[in-house]
Formats: C-alpha cells, sequence, structure tokens
C-alpha cells in the first residue's frame, strides 16, 4: 500500500464499532478533503477483508448513509448485516442513521 491508503486504514482502524464515518469524512481527517472518492480506491484494497482483527472497512458509508455498491463486502446486504450485528441504526429507505451513528474522530493520536 502506498502512504495515502496506509493513512486511510489508519484512520478506518479507529471507528469504533456501532459507529459509521463517510468517505469524505475519513479524507477530512486525514487533511485532504477533496479526496473520498480516492478513499473508497484505497478501501478497496482492504489487505485482509473480512479476516479477525481485519480494517473495519464496513463502517465507511456514503455522507447520506447510503451503503458502499454490490461489489464490495461480498455481495448486496452483507454491510448492512454487519453493521446491524453492530448495532448501527437504519433509516426506513436503507440508509444509516447518519445523526444517530457518524462518527468525526479523533485522530490526534495517530
Amino acid at each position: 500500500m502506498g502512504e495515502f491508503s496506509d493513512q486511510v486504514f489508519a484512520i478506518v482502524a479507529h471507528i469504533p464499532r456501532g459507529r459509521v464515518c463517510s468517505y469524505g469524512q475519513v479524507a477530512r481527517l486525514m487533511g485532504r478533503p477533496r479526496s473520498g472518492r480516492y478513499v473508497g480506491y484505497a478501501l478497496r484494497g482492504n489487505p485482509s477483508p473480512g479476516a479477525e482483527g481485519a480494517y473495519p472497512c464496513h463502517r465507511v458509508v456514503h455522507k447520506d448513509g447510503e451503503l458502499a455498491g454490490a461489489f464490495a463486502f461480498g455481495g448486496p446486504g452483507v454491510q448492512r448485516a454487519l453493521l446491524e450485528a453492530e448495532g448501527v441504526a437504519f433509516l426506513s429507505d436503507g440508509r444509516v442513521d447518519m445523526d444517530a451513528c457518524a462518527w468525526f474522530g479523533d485522530v490526534s493520536s495517530l
């Protein structure tokens, strides 16, 4: 992985269980506020998807709470199931309730 990806994964590793962060918020925490799309690209390169102790990439969603596309996490519904298992709240239209579950991050220790 490159430096950008390393920074992405360092932040994603700190997203608490039961909370989510947007791609754009991860970029802002990195000091790269216009790089949300690149955060998504970096997450597709997760070195250990689904492994115990892996980076919790499933906790990164679109700013409106929409989940990742079907290509991610092994197919449609997998990301939602992972988030529901952690207690993440969803709206009736299937998006994450960002008011209840958004994490804005304290990465001062990174």
